[in-house]
């Protein structure tokens, strides 16, 4: 099965986004409108990223010491997405968007992370230009958001930094005020402001950038977190002094237009990755002075929201990035098994084991006629397990991340106490979103390979490259460990466990449904056991109250959790499949229950030995000497 049919069970059977058109944001769409947008991405998909996703793997950024070269499809590739409007596809028609549901516009824009995540479409600019809208002033939002949603400019985050990483509590980038103060009226001491916000001077050292140098758009927009030091000079400790600037990598006047004056933003050099290699990454030198501005050191950023509450409009922009990464593993995961099914279903080899004579009382023999002509791969139970694994993993992630775009838009467009309920939801199921497909679609990549044998191992096929690419999806916008730990030690908790009661809620309405079909009650019931043993795992993570304690097993806890909400995922697709099959057998509804079946019997029975070392508190990892490693 491609990808479209699958989209569109999703997007219309499943999730019925089609009852959207009754909301006035989005009454001028119908059908056919959706269904243009999906046609146009796969086009520019199919035309401009999927033949050129060797190329950007094996031609990669490269830096002369000034500018960063890309390859030319990247640049045309860059020009196509622009162009067909998706960068502003859910914003408003008064600032030249679609107002386009969140649901369809992710399900359009998972064509091209299949086709090539690594020449990237975009998620960094629309998340950056998204903040400004939520956080920015109205002359930021008009200069800085509307600028990258035209395709003129383009958006990085700058968080981490070489000496911090993930530890935000750390950062050492500092801004100070730019122009000497005022004295008011009223004995108050303002800082003199530029009408792009209250100006200020950074230095620091920022890691990982993505797309953080490139000619592919008119300037750069980086949005990045830094310290206001105190009265003493020293800067806060901890997340609470930190706020967030924008830093153009080239100064701009109050209308948009380039000054012509660079800012005070080098690049030191590029990260040679593994995999997503058509996207230059980067460690970037804020105010070091290679660039002065005014004749001085120091890169000119403009306040966004409040001082000290940097985090807080940031995590706006790491939400959105969070679920994207998830939905790039998962396109990944399925672009591998597409690979692998159209390989096993042409490559001969083997023969199939048949019964032989045997001697009273012996042990079956298992006999192979050889002149008998070999059978396609496919035909192995053993590859029939690798592929099934691979669609459960893979279809089960696009749904749990389209389900989790269906939320957004009940957040922005749906009644105030549903509304409310979807941002619960959202608050838990973002872990899962990002962690889940980066770890379980990355095993699906390793199972494409497999599935190639020795071929897959080789440049000659692109199973290799998806894995290599998927790699870095347990990683980056939090790694594992930080998303378990978000999970278990704040997500649950929210509001009194609120979300994790509106999440069970939910479960429960699928199980109470599926437990009136025959051929999916049993499974209604493994996933109420299965439900039942989270629940009672976390209550028992935290019956100590010790944050040590609990945390010590999060990522064994998060995966439980994970394969939870998937069962439940699969449980509920299956009854869509049932209810648009109307008993017709056709063979999409097969592979969805097939798939369905194998993620019950194979997959969610190893949530057990996961929560037993939650349950227990097992301090075997956490308790282990360092001079015994």
């Amino acid at each position: 099965m491609s990808l479209r049919p699958t989209i569109e069970f999703l997007l219309y059977q499943w999730l019925e986004v089609d009852t959207l058109r009754e909301r006035e944001r989005f009454a001028d769409h119908s059908r056919d409108t959706f269904n243009a947008v999906l046609d146009t991405c796969e086009r520019i998909a199919r035309e401009k990223y999927a033949p050129f996703n060797r190329t950007v793997d094996t031609q990669e950024p490269h830096f002369d010491g000034e500018t960063v070269t890309l390859p030319r499809c990247t640049h045309d590739a860059h020009k196509a997405y622009a162009e067909s409007g998706m960068l502003s596809a859910a914003q408003d028609y008064d600032v030249g968007g679609m107002q386009l549901p969140y649901t369809v516009e992710a399900a359009a824009n998972s064509f091209f992370a299949a086709a090539s995540v690594s020449i990237g479409a975009g998620l960094l600019t629309v998340g950056n230009a998204n903040l400004l809208m939520a956080h920015g002033t109205a002359l930021q939002k008009k200069v800085f958001a509307l600028n990258e949603f035209s395709g003129r400019f383009s958006g990085t985050m700058c968080l981490s930094e070489p000496q911090a990483g993930s530890s935000l509590s750390d950062v050492a980038t500092r801004a100070v005020p730019d122009e000497g103060p005022a004295v008011a009226t009223d004995g108050a001491v303002h800082w003199q402001s530029d009408p792009l916000g209250p100006r200020y001077r950074l230095q620091g050292n920022k890691m990982w950038i993505s797309a953080g140098e490139h000619e592919l758009t008119d300037n750069i927009i980086h949005l990045v977190l830094a310290k206001i030091p105190g009265p003493d000079g020293k800067l806060v400790p901890g997340t609470r002094g930190i706020s967030l600037f924008i830093v153009p990598k080239k100064l701009v006047d109050a209308e948009g237009r380039l000054t012509g004056v660079r800012n005070d933003v080098a690049l030191a050099g590029l990260n040679h990755k593994l995999g997503w290699r058509g996207t230059t990454n980067t460690l970037l030198n804020f105010g070091e002075g290679k660039y002065p501005v005014d004749g001085r050191a120091g890169a000119v950023g403009y306040l966004v929201g409040q001082p000290g509450k940097g985090l807080h409009c940031m995590f706006h922009m790491m939400n959105e990035a969070r679920i994207g990464v998830g939905m790039a593993a998962t396109m990944l995961g399925l672009a591998g098994y597409y690979a692998s099914l159209d390989y096993a279903r042409n490559r001969p080899q083997g023969r199939p084991a048949q019964g032989g004579q045997t001697a009273v009382g012996a042990a079956p023999a298992v006999v192979k006629d050889a002149a008998q002509p070999q059978v396609r791969i496919i035909e192995h139970a053993d590859v029939k397990r690798m592929l099934l694994a691979q669609k459960a993993y893979g279809e089960g992630a696009l749904a749990l991340n389209l389900y989790c775009a269906r939320l957004v838009d009940e957040m922005r467009t749906g009644e105030a106490a549903l509304a409310d309920d979807a941002c619960m939801l959202l608050e838990v199921l973002t872990p899962i979103a990002k962690s889940w497909p980066s770890e379980w679609c990355l095993e699906a990549n390793s199972l494409a390979i497999q599935i190639h044998g020795g071929y897959g191992y080789t440049r000659d096929f692109p199973v290799e490259q998806y894995w290599r690419d998927n790699r870095l999806n347990m990683i980056h916008e939090g790694t594992h460990g930080i998303q378990a730990m978000d999970l278990l030690g704040r997500k649950v908790l929210m509001e009194g466990g609120r979300g994790l009661t509106l999440l069970a809620g939910r479960i429960n309405a699928t199980i109470e449904r599926a437990i009136q079909v025959p051929t999916l009650a049993a499974h209604a019931n493994a996933l109420g056991a299965a439900l039942q043993h989270v629940g009672a795992a976390t209550q028992s993570a935290w019956a100590t109250g010790q944050p040590a304690d609990a945390l010590a097993n999060a990522v064994p806890y998060m995966q439980a959790f994970g394969h939870t909400v998937l069962a439940w995922i699969w449980l509920d697709v299956a009854l869509a499949a049932l209810a648009a099959d109307a008993g017709q057998a056709q063979a999409p509804t097969a592979g969805r229950l097939g798939a369905t079946r194998y993620f019950f019997h194979y997959e969610l029975p190893k949530i057990e030995a996961w929560l037993q070392v939650v349950h227990s508190r097992d301090a075997t990892c956490a308790a282990f000497p360092e001079d015994a490693f």
